[in-house]
This record gives C-alpha cells, structure tokens and sequence, in this order.
C-alpha cells in the first residue's frame, strides 16, 4: 500500500517531532491503531487480510527504498509500540437512583444505543453510575431523552481518547509507569484490561497535544516528562 509517509508511525508526527516508523506490526496491533486515530489504514481493511493471512506492508511514494510498515500475523516483541489520539469524542455518564447492577439497568443502556446504531468505545462501571463514550453524535438528543426516563445523565463533548496499542502491553512490567507521568492531565476514564493490546485514556481535547508528547519522550526516549 502506497502512501505519503513510511509507514504506521510510533506517534502522531503532526504534534509530535521525531516520530520514527515502526518496522513490524501484528494486524491486531494494525487493527487497534487505525481505530483509534492513525488515518494511513481504513480498519475495516484489517479483516479480510488478517483472515487469509496476507501480508500488508505500508511504503512511501517519496522514498520506496524504505522499509515502511510490515503487517502480517506474526508478532514482534512486547510493551508499547505506538501512541494514537482520536478526537470528536463524547462523554456520557448515566447515573441510575438505584444499584448499577439492579437486573435490567446495563442491558436498557445498552438497548438505547442499539436502538440508534451508536458504538460505543470506552466504558466504566461504579456502584450507581457508568460511563462511556461515543464518537456519533448525530442521535444523541433521542438517546440522551431516552436514558433519562430511568436516570441521570450528564454529557461532556470536546475530549480525546489516546490510545497506547502494543503486544501484550496490560502484562508488561514497565506499563504501570506510565500513570506516573500523567499526574498533570485531566484524564476523565481509563480503559486498561479489556484488551492485551490497548490501554485508553479519555483526556480533555485541550490536552492532548502535552498529553502525546509526555508519552512519547516518556515511553520511547526514556527521560523524565
């Protein structure tokens, strides 16, 4: 696949300087960047390759001596590979007057959002409350009357997921540093265990850029935020 830049990158080279790119990726590596905000790869593509396990390397026009990206089934290596933000995002928290886990409450949420095609992408549950966020907001006023007909429901628009994508990266030993550094970011919700691959962390779009480039000199050049 032939594009502008030498492959899926290890941050988001348009607020980020000396992003690098990285040489090898699984496709569920491949899979969970191209979601979550690394345009080169539509992620409805990853499917149909990953399932007849075809190779996808991602080269540059300006420089086809390059590596680029290789994709296949094979993995390489642990910890975090890559670093994406995804924008447009809405946070709802939904706060039912009786226990989270009365029978029926998850399952009425989750019919509402059925109910008008809307995904969801992050989610976290307490005691009496769950939040979570979605980036389609065309049916939001029809979803958000229709929740409060049994809670309370409070809505946040203008927030940012990034997301840290690698394999195995919720089991690796220098993955619990990384909260160190966040100490001065606003983050809202954090998505950690779902997946092996993902770690996501809902901040505050004004944050992002600081928030991209503490990780990125924290994770890959190893000094102090």
């Amino acid at each position: 696949m032939w594009t502008d830049i030498d492959g899926f990158h290890n941050n988001d080279p348009r607020f980020v300087p000396d992003t690098h790119a990285i040489s090898n990726l699984s496709f569920d590596e491949a899979a969970e960047l191209a979601y979550f905000g690394a345009k080169i790869l539509h992620p409805q593509t990853v499917m149909p390759v990953r399932d007849s396990d075809i190779p996808v390397r991602l080269k540059d026009t300006n420089a086809p001596t390059s590596h680029g990206t290789l994709i296949t089934n094979e993995i390489h290596g642990e910890g975090i590979k890559a670093i994406a933000a995804k924008d447009g995002i809405t946070a709802i928290k939904i706060k039912s007057a009786r226990m989270l886990l009365a029978h029926g409450f998850l399952k009425k949420v989750f019919e509402i959002f059925e109910k008008y095609d809307t995904s969801i992408d992050m989610i976290t549950t307490s005691e009496i409350a769950i939040s979570l966020t979605i980036d389609d907001t065309k049916n939001l006023l029809e979803i958000t009357a229709e929740l409060e007909k049994f809670s309370t429901v409070d809505v946040d628009s203008f927030r940012t997921i990034v997301c840290l994508v690698g394999n195995h990266i919720v089991y690796h030993p220098d993955t619990p540093k990384l909260f160190q550094i966040l100490q001065d970011v606003n983050v809202r919700m954090i998505s950690y265990g779902g997946s092996s691959n993902n770690i996501s962390l809902l901040i505050n779009t004004s944050d992002k850029i600081e928030t991209l480039r503490k990780l990125n000199r924290y994770v890959f050049d190893l000094v102090p935020a």
